[in-house]
């Protein structure tokens, strides 16, 4: 599988040096570079590249502005590339599969190539179960409405209620009220916004009982409903805090940041 890939980048230096970073990929294809955000929109446009590391600060159209200005089309994966921490948050927000800060680290280049290829290769695999159901419908539709009821079975199989035995009390808790989740050793503090319940349960077979679509770790200890985040804000070192419809802040650490990016795009 080929990587076809574009450099954005007003500064020439930069461009060469990300190039010569990416050369180990055998992979990752450069088939063309631009130094400002016009020429950039027209070549995504008509190239149609899977990949594009994006300078964020340019004269004229910045990279969000890109960003914006292939909409219209299918648009490729992006990674800023950026000298400046504030602009984190901003790449997660735009779909960005991850932000490199200048100079580009070649441990966190080799963690961003691998996050490309999980989402092309996740992507191909939607499609290719895409154009199958189509066919499906076309030759066998008993076939095709039997594969679409067993997705849905999928999702029903996890929890829509959750009995927590708390104070000598039985409460039945809506799963879509929680709000996040916090471990205490083999205790779960469930938050629901204006309540919080202790439950006894490890985070694992929590976990399990969760849809995970819906609910995410952000922490070693934390699961977060992301039905319930209303505003991402920036930390420091690559970390942020998710603020929650009532207002509780909750911190996301470096190790799940990826999941920012899944549930804002």
């Amino acid at each position: 599988m080929t990587i076809r890939t574009i450099i954005v980048d007003d500064e020439k230096l930069a461009i060469q040096g990300l190039q010569v970073r990416l050369e180990p990929f055998e992979d990752i294809e450069v088939i063309d570079t631009c130094a400002n955000g016009r020429e950039a929109i027209r070549k995504i446009k008509t190239e149609k590249p899977d990949l594009v590391f994006l300078d964020i600060q340019m004269p004229g159209f910045d990279g969000f502005s890109v960003v914006k200005g292939v909409m219209e089309i299918e648009p490729p994966l992006f990674v800023f590339v950026t000298a400046f921490q504030e602009h984190a948050i901003r790449a997660f927000e735009a779909n960005a599969v991850n932000y490199l800060m200048k100079p580009v680290d070649p441990v966190k280049l080799a963690d961003t190539v691998e996050r490309v290829r999980q989402r092309i290769a996740e992507k191909r695999s939607a499609d290719e179960a895409e154009k199958l159901l189509n066919v499906l419908s076309e030759v066998a539709p008993d076939a095709a409405e039997e594969f679409t009821d067993s997705e849905s079975e999928s999702s029903d199989r996890f929890e829509k209620l959750i009995n927590i035995k708390d104070r000598g009390q039985i409460f039945r808790v809506e799963v879509g009220s929680i709000e996040h989740i916090e471990a205490a050793g083999d205790y779960m503090c469930i938050y629901t916004g204006d309540n919080s319940l202790i439950l006894r349960e490890t985070m694992k077979d929590l976990e399990r009982r969760l849809d995970p679509r819906k609910f995410q770790r952000v922490h070693r200890s934390t699961i977060v409903n992301l039905d319930q985040v209303r505003q991402v804000r920036p930390h420091t070192n690559g970390e942020c805090f998710l603020v929650l419809d009532s207002g509780a802040e909750v911190k996301v650490s470096r190790s799940y940041r990826d999941v920012v990016a899944r549930f804002v795009h």
